[in-house]
């Protein structure tokens, strides 16, 4: 699982390379359970909610320095 204050550490194309490995890990767990390999389909509802966790980070750093500038 992925916490909030550690993607709030790193810069803004660092969450988004996160963004993207947590989106593929998503999609391995779709497939899985799409097969019905998948036993634990509790970590889809973990894996969508660190992705939107950490889409959410650069929306705030955006935000925040758009406040800066003014």
């Amino acid at each position: 699982m992925t916490k909030a204050n550690d993607l709030r550490q790193k810069d803004i194309a660092g969450v988004e390379a996160e963004v993207k490995s947590l989106q593929k890990a998503h999609f391995g767990l779709r497939m899985q359970k799409a097969t019905q390999q998948l036993t634990n389909t509790g970590t889809l509802r973990s894996t969508r909610r660190d992705i939107a966790r950490a889409k959410t980070i650069p929306a705030q750093k955006r935000a925040t320095e758009t406040k800066a500038k003014e």
